[in-house]
């Protein structure tokens, strides 16, 4: 009203009289503005701070965690060099005298007979039972009841693990029964030479890798560093294989990778097995003691010995398995005169009881001529350089 000059502020609206403070009044909101741009930059970098910061506490964890995984799996199959087959028996007898299971007399003769074995490559055979086949032979002949044909294979001696290979022999010591069924076969005598004796753990330990420096497998043998002895490490078909190739033992390797029945059976591992015993075997006896040797069957975990295969009248089967985890008092009772089905469920297997997802199998067919161990080692090697990029 008075006709004074008014001044407004463009960022407020504030209205004043005179210039000079109008200028130093946007000078302030300016000043204002660029203080918190800034601060909202370094917010910025500091969040982008704290969030790499985290990104590299969440890596090493994982890297943490990958070794601890590693080193646990590495303990699982054996080959965290805490020892092998003899450190363990020693520490598992000492652990014994010193629960007062077992005195130090006994400790210091076991021992001693334990390092004797091992200097010959021997085993001890403590943990064998013979005789089994030929009792379920005697067996099935008079049992009638539900059996309509069975056929068993060559006579096989049962082997279990012992206090050096507890938790991780299975392996070995279905290598051993195959191997005492084998020596029993004037076939495989050339390329058995000295094996009616058994051989220890860690014997066949020093021959598996006696067959990887020959050239089978190495891309197996790389997984275990091309060592197996004085570990607990696990074996499976491939050493199997590669070690009985190397004898000049004609073998296979089939994989069941996957379930062909319901409820995730394996008939086709079944039929196979049947087929297996019963092509050459065609009479019309109930009971066919057959000359075929044992199969090794392996699943995630465990292998066991398929010794035959029963057929029931309703035209269901059941493999007869030989298992290292079961101790030689248990596998006795089958050789008493009159077992009967209750005592047989130590070695039945049905369709039902075999349900992990992926079965394996080693099967002896034969001999090899050097040729063909020749080509069979060149195949494997070619094998492996198709697999490693």
């Amino acid at each position: 009203g008075t006709g004074e000059q008014l001044y407004e502020c463009p960022m407020c609206s504030l209205t004043c009289t005179n210039i000079q403070i109008l200028e130093e009044h946007v000078d302030l909101h300016l000043e204002e503005h660029s203080f918190s741009e800034g601060g909202n930059i370094r917010d910025l970098e500091l969040a982008q701070w704290l969030q790499t910061e985290e990104d590299k506490q969440q890596r090493s964890e994982e890297k943490q965690q990958e070794r601890e995984e590693f080193k646990k799996l590495q303990k699982q199959y054996g080959l965290d060099n805490s020892g092998g087959y003899k450190q363990q028996f020693l520490k598992n007898m000492e652990r014994e005298v010193h629960r007062g299971r077992m005195q130090p007399f006994e400790y210091h003769k076991r021992k001693a007979g334990l390092m004797e074995c091992l200097a010959f490559g021997i085993d001890d055979g403590k943990t064998k039972t013979s005789g089994v086949v030929e009792a379920l032979c005697k067996y099935y002949q008079s049992e009638n009841k539900d059996v309509r044909r069975v056929w068993l294979s060559a006579e096989v001696d049962h082997f279990h693990s012992s206090l050096g290979d507890r938790g991780w022999g299975c392996g070995y010591r279905n290598f051993q029964m195959l191997l005492s069924s084998l020596s029993r076969n004037t076939l495989y005598k050339d390329c058995l030479r000295d094996a009616t004796l058994i051989p220890s753990i860690p014997k066949i330990q020093s021959m598996i890798e006696d067959a990887w420096r020959e050239g089978f497998d190495p891309h197996g043998a790389s997984h275990f560093n091309n060592k197996l002895h004085d570990s607990k490490a696990w074996i499976g078909p491939c050493e199997i294989y590669s070690l009985l190739t190397s004898l000049r033992i004609k073998c296979q390797i089939i994989d069941f990778h996957k379930p062909t029945g319901p409820m995730g059976t394996h008939p086709c591992l079944f039929k196979w097995i049947l087929h297996y015993y019963s092509a050459d075997n065609e009479g019309g006896a109930k009971v066919m003691c057959t000359s075929k040797p044992p199969i090794y069957l392996q699943h995630q975990g465990h292998s066991r010995t398929v010794v035959g295969i029963e057929e029931k009248k309703n035209k269901t089967l059941c493999l007869l398995l030989f298992d290292p985890g079961c101790p030689s008092p248990e596998m006795k009772k089958l050789l008493k005169p009159n077992i009967d089905g209750t005592t047989l469920k130590l070695l039945r297997k049905f369709m039902g009881s075999l349900k992990e997802k992926q079965y394996q199998i080693v099967a002896v067919d034969g001999v090899l001529s050097l040729e063909e161990k020749a080509a069979r080692c060149q195949a494997s090697q070619i094998l492996t350089s198709e697999k490693i990029p």
